[in-house]
């Protein structure tokens, strides 16, 4: 794809980047009243409103050539793929700390650097070799107080562990999906298929009369989480169409920095109780070398 504006790109991730980093807080409030599935229900409703509203008319034609024969699969790929990675990750969060889920979620980005050396042969260079090693490194210096045994861990957090590997995995089959679409359609195009599909398929199994057992609070954190949906994907899509997926990948995994810094922040600052993963200035250092191994990685031989 041609990299038509980096400026655009990187705001873009930015903003994803942002977004992403202040969602797993906002839903680990949300999640002490409200299960999963209809969390994910609302997340997508929301979204699917704002988008019918903005261009939803518009995008008519498009929506039914994605579900033609010769698009369906890769439609069918984003929209559940998705939708998957909503439910895995917001179960995983019902088990662990935001902090811990958004350094586990880095695996994310590396399958869909991975996706992207096979499908797309995008080269794999020494440079990037050393950055999934430098992941790998600040994972086990992240939790090395879960490792060591120094901190109690339970079945559960371990089962968080593995629905947010699990998500991780749907994410990239995402991204990879919606990369191939965006070579015929436009990211507004995306963007609507997914929200109305989320909206669809977990209707059925939603129940929104949870709402009312939200307070104000709770209420206005969801509002958040529905339009953070739009907001982080909207601009996740369009980061895509004007920078090289390798690049955007790089940036959103400032992510978790971020989610550490809004903890710290909430929980020092503001004195608000926010969940916190046990951490020393080893953790910390994991944390960094996580992201920073990442970034390195995501980044394609080609790019300067």
């Amino acid at each position: 794809m041609v990299i038509t504006n980096w400026k655009l790109g990187l705001g873009f991730s930015l903003i994803t980047a942002m977004s992403w980093g202040l969602l797993p807080l906002a839903l680990k409030a949300v999640l002490d009243v409200m299960d999963p599935i209809t969390i994910s229900w609302y997340r997508f409703s929301i979204s699917a409103v704002i988008a019918v509203l903005w261009f939803g008319l518009q995008r008519t034609i498009a929506l039914k050539n994605m579900l033609q024969t010769r698009f369906l699969p890769l439609s069918l790929a984003v929209s559940l793929g998705l939708i998957g990675n909503y439910l895995l990750y917001n179960w995983g969060l019902s088990f662990i700390n935001p902090s811990a889920i958004q350094i586990l979620i880095q695996i994310a980005p590396l399958l869909l650097l991975a996706g992207s050396v096979i499908i797309f042969h995008e080269k794999f260079s020494a440079r990037q070799c050393f950055g999934v090693v430098s992941l790998g490194i600040g994972l086990l210096m992240f939790f090395h107080l879960r490792i060591d045994g120094s901190v109690i861990t339970k079945d559960n957090y371990l089962l968080g562990v593995a629905l947010t590997i699990g998500a991780a995995v749907l994410w990239s089959i995402y991204g990879l999906a919606q990369k191939q679409l965006l070579k015929d359609f436009q990211a507004q195009d995306v963007l609507l298929l997914i929200c109305l599909s989320g909206t669809i398929v977990l209707l059925p199994l939603a129940e929104p009369g949870q709402l009312q057992h939200l307070d104000m609070i709770q209420l206005l954190l969801l509002a958040f989480c529905g339009l953070n949906t739009i907001v982080a994907y909207g601009c996740f899509v369009l980061a895509m169409t004007h920078w090289q997926a390798t690049r955007v990948s790089a940036v959103i995994t400032l992510a978790p920095l971020m989610t550490l810094l809004f903890t710290v922040l909430l929980n020092e600052g503001l004195r608000i109780s926010v969940p916190a993963e046990p951490m020393d200035w080893l953790s910390y250092i994991g944390a960094v070398l996580v992201v920073a191994g990442a970034s390195v990685a995501a980044l394609s031989n080609q790019e300067k």
